[in-house]
């Protein structure tokens, strides 16, 4: 089975999503499936050094990338569309990541134009919160291209139940199907002990003391300069000052720079730590050490970072705007807690404080994560997808009045 897996663009500065496509496909290509990542060269204003125009092996997986010409939001890229609407019948399905993109709604009309059908992975993008952000062009995309791009699908790849549920209620899709992402197992406890060790003295700042870690793109929806706040609020109790808040991931310039003054407005520099963008070895090892994962988000459709911490047997601390929260709540995995200073503050303080509470819930967390998200498992629900679509008769596109809605 040939799959055609298009996503606008796969650089780290774009979160879990542009990567975990590739475990995604490393896991489909285990069992069988014959999976090609189409994509472009983005990487904010710059371009990733990758040959264009023809299928390399990137990160174990054939990727074939195109310039992206113009457009960081939409990630333009006419080769891009020429090529799909030229070679799609080569494919038995597409699995399309993102809604609001030039590459996912060219890849959707070559679809519907020669009858192969596709499925849509939102990426969060039809929650509630992320419709509105930037409200005027994703109302004026929906009307031209997306709206089209969703009822035309032959199915809805939801990653959580809250997911679903939002966008469902929203737009009067009927298609969805809820299958989660899934998880690696992560290093071998001799080379883990090794890069735990390493990381420590890699920040040599964080000396012995046990932190918190706020792992994940650099972002407002993040709430980070809350978690800022209610973490410097707790150092004034002697027996919580030797913890640390480590900071890691990167974001826009001028955001950072906003979260690194608020720490020095705070005179949290010895407290908060910014180490950039943490990747394999290094974030395997920054989720093993860290006492508690903290991510107090507004928004989170599945929160890769929360979903790996877990994974590691490390407790988390979300909002109930985080998607996994009902998972999290339901496996004892940790603590949700309102997007509230004072709320997460006091959390803070207990669970800081309760390093049995801790392992019990990162225990379970681990636990939870091996039962439902193994790769196996969810490439084997992948599968299961494809092949019920490919053996489904087209059928004509009815698109409900939505645009009160929008």
């Amino acid at each position: 089975m040939r799959i055609l897996h298009v996503i606008p663009a796969v650089a780290a500065r774009y979160g879990g999503p542009s990567q975990v496509i590739f475990a995604m496909c490393r896991a489909l290509m285990a069992q069988g499936v014959e999976p090609l990542i189409v994509t472009t060269d983005a990487d904010g204003p710059g371009h990733l050094p990758v040959e264009l125009g023809h299928p390399i092996d990137y990160r174990g997986v054939p990727v074939l990338f195109f310039p992206r010409q113009c457009s960081e939001a939409l990630k333009y890229s006419r080769p891009l569309a020429h090529w799909i609407n030229r070679h799609i019948r080569q494919f038995d399905a597409a699995h399309i990541a993102a809604v609001f993109s030039h590459a996912s709604i060219a890849t959707a009309h070559a679809c519907r134009t020669h009858r192969v059908p596709y499925i849509v992975r939102p990426l969060g993008s039809l929650a509630t919160w992320s419709m509105q952000q930037k409200p005027w062009r994703k109302r004026l995309l929906w009307h031209v291209a997306a709206k089209r791009m969703l009822y035309g699908s032959a199915a809805i790849h939801f990653t959580s139940r809250e997911e679903q549920r939002q966008a469902e209620s929203r737009f009067q899709l009927h298609q969805g199907v809820v299958i989660a992402l899934g998880l690696n197992e992560g290093l071998c406890s001799s080379d883990l002990r090794m890069a735990r060790q390493s990381f420590r003295q890699r920040h040599p700042a964080l000396g012995p003391h046990p932190f918190v870690l706020a792992l994940a793109r650099l972002h407002p929806v993040k709430q980070t300069e809350l978690l800022i706040h209610a973490f410097l609020d707790l150092l004034t109790q002697a027996d919580l000052q030797t913890w640390k808040l480590i900071i890691a991931g990167d974001g826009q310039p001028d955001y950072v720079q906003s979260l690194q003054t608020l720490v020095r407005q705070r005179s949290g520099e010895a407290s908060v730590l910014f180490t950039g963008w943490l990747d394999g070895v290094e974030k395997h090892a920054a989720l093993q050490e860290a006492a508690l994962l903290a991510q107090p988000s507004l928004h989170e459709n599945f929160g890769l970072s929360i979903a790996e911490a877990m994974a590691s047997g490390t407790p988390v601390l979300v909002s109930p705007q985080v998607n996994l929260a009902e998972d999290i709540h339901r496996a004892h995995a940790g603590w949700v807690v309102p997007c509230e200073r004072q709320a997460v503050r006091e959390t803070l303080q207990d669970v800081l404080r309760q390093p049995d509470e801790r392992h019990a819930r990162g225990s379970a967390g681990r636990a939870f994560v091996r039962k439902h998200y193994a790769w196996s498992r969810v490439a084997g629900q992948l599968i299961q997808l494809y092949q019920s679509i490919c053996r489904m008769p087209s059928q004509p596109i009815t698109t409900p009045m939505l645009e009160h809605q929008i």
